[in-house]
């Protein structure tokens, strides 16, 4: 019986240990589940959309800090400013969620740390970010040879200089790590966030609100009617040697030309008679389009081949833009009847 019963221990633990074995070549030779795919691709495109995203927004707010005397259209900048903070507040949040949930996944499971998946886009990122930081720095280098160093540039080959190390030393740090649970990913998740909410916040002093945006398109789209409209009474002085007594003289049903009114409050705008060949267009802006002070509108001949050449300058509220047609440049020619 004695015997029996040492036989039956000795089946017992042999059986055991060869499912501790089992159970620990599973652990150390664990395959990704579609799961782990999903978190892992999830997590590092919106890494690398949340990283994109903050260097072009500090970028935006460097050219508009520091504006470039051949980039004419600041709206460009807005827009990227626009795009850059959305990346930012949709895919930031998205990334700390799945870096939560694939830490949680760690602590239960450390065997997936070693999945093949895992280390293919940590090294990838390690790469991505070493390439940048010398192409960065050969920018750099040869641009400074070059004799081409503005503060402008230098604070842009700044700025990825520094993200792009600093995704380059978190990765190696979280590749080289040993701790299974550690507070320093919670330090980092709250210092990124604040950054990245304070990076956004900015934007509101550079650019303005949603509302200013708003009300600045409201304005742009007033100065595109009074270009149009200023056009058309042009024509109308050319074709009939006098200036139309009231806009809705403009409209033509044949060319389809209707007058347009205030984006906003569908009020008509404003035209009056100064003289045989003066005229002003008025609107009521929402805000300023001046950088440093007013500036002194004097009467302009106008001009057919640049608008923007003229006199659009305009402070809040309302403001009149007076045009005077010169007669030598726009001489009546009175049409030639065809002969058959």
């Amino acid at each position: 019986m004695s015997k029996f019963v040492q036989f039956v221990k000795f089946v017992f633990y042999t059986n055991k240990n060869l499912i501790s074995i089992n159970l620990f070549n599973m652990e150390n030779h664990i395959k990704s589940t579609p799961k782990d795919v999903f978190l892992h691709l999830f997590n590092i495109v919106t890494f690398y959309l949340s990283v994109i995203g903050f260097i072009t927004l500090f970028i935006q707010y460097i050219n508009a800090s520091f504006p470039d005397s051949l980039d004419y259209y600041f709206m460009n900048i807005a827009n990227g400013v626009r795009w850059s903070s959305s990346v930012l507040l949709i895919a930031f949040p998205a990334y700390l969620l799945t870096t939560w949930f694939l830490e949680k996944d760690l602590i239960s499971i450390p065997a997936k740390r070693d999945l093949k998946l895992r280390k293919w886009l940590t090294y990838f990122t390690l790469f991505v970010s070493a390439i940048t930081i010398i192409i960065d720095l050969m920018t750099f280098v040869y641009n400074f040879l070059n004799g081409e160093l503005s503060t402008r540039f230098f604070l842009k080959v700044l700025v990825v200089l520094v993200v792009a190390g600093a995704v380059f030393g978190y990765y190696l740090w979280d590749l080289k790590r040993e701790e299974q649970k550690t507070k320093v990913l919670r330090i980092l998740a709250i210092v990124s966030g604040v950054l990245v909410l304070g990076s956004v916040v900015l934007g509101f002093f550079i650019v303005g609100t949603p509302s200013e945006q708003r009300n600045r398109r409201f304005d742009d789209q007033r100065l595109n009617d009074l270009q149009v409209m200023q056009s058309q009474v042009v024509d109308y002085w050319t074709k009939k040697n006098a200036l139309p007594t009231k806009l809705a003289d403009l409209q033509d049903n044949i060319s389809g030309f209707m007058v347009p009114t205030d984006p906003n409050t569908q009020i008509a705008y404003e035209y009056n008679i100064i003289s045989p060949l003066s005229f002003n267009l008025c609107a009521n802006f929402a805000g300023s389009n001046l950088t440093d002070s007013l500036v002194n509108r004097e009467p302009t001949y106008y001009s057919p081949y640049d608008n923007y050449q003229q006199n659009w300058s305009h402070d809040k509220g309302r403001v009149c833009f007076e045009r005077t047609i010169d007669p030598e440049l726009y001489k009546n020619t009175p049409a030639v009847p065809t002969k058959f």
